[in-house]
């Protein structure tokens, strides 16, 4: 599979405005803070086709980029951003509970969190709603650059079982700074979307 080139085509902020076709989705979502745009942005090669914000929350509509003219790359707003107003927050879960009404349309889920800390509520939360939806999917633990060699296998092991992960959904790090596992993501990306 290519991953290049890739263009920003579309920002939804309701349902009626969700692209729907046949090409494979695959469906990236994690906190406001987790890294969601840098890491799609290193698989990409690119340094700003997602928007890399100053602070967080800026992801606030679902954006469809293609990629190879033959995938999308769906980025779901991010979540759980205190100063997030609460109309905001609430416009979130309507956006989100519109998103996954339509399982067919996600052909995977890949969920982001923070690699340094064990996952929050609204982390199971969206591990749950990828659940529901029967796609393959993949946990991707964010900020491998940030952590000692030896904490990494004891925090992989906390979110594998915060997340109550079964064996066969794979957990891997990566760094978007460091380039860390994006040959590893692109390999499981491609062997869903192009096997």
């Amino acid at each position: 599979m290519r991953f290049e080139p890739a263009i920003f085509v579309k920002s939804a902020g309701r349902k009626a405005d969700f692209i729907r076709d046949d090409r494979p989705c695959v469906v990236f979502s994690g906190k406001s803070n987790v890294g969601k745009s840098s890491v799609i942005n290193c698989l990409l090669n690119r340094k700003n086709l997602a928007r890399v914000g100053s602070a967080p929350g800026k992801t606030t509509n679902v954006n469809y980029f293609l990629v190879a003219d033959r995938v999308w790359f769906v980025d779901l707003p991010g979540y759980g951003y205190a100063k997030v107003p609460m109309n905001e927050r609430e416009r979130w879960g309507k956006l989100m509970e519109d998103f996954f009404s339509d399982p067919s349309r996600i052909t995977m889920g890949v969920q982001i969190v923070d690699g340094r800390h064990a996952p929050t509520e609204l982390d199971v939360m969206m591990n749950e709603l990828f659940a529901g939806c029967g796609c393959p999917r993949i946990v991707v633990a964010n900020k491998h650059d940030k952590l000692k060699a030896s904490e990494r296998e004891p925090n992989l092991a906390r979110i594998r079982d915060t997340l109550a992960l079964p064996e066969d959904v794979p957990l891997m790090y990566f760094s978007a700074e460091k380039r860390t596992g994006r040959d590893e993501l692109r390999a499981r990306i491609a062997e869903v979307v192009d096997p």
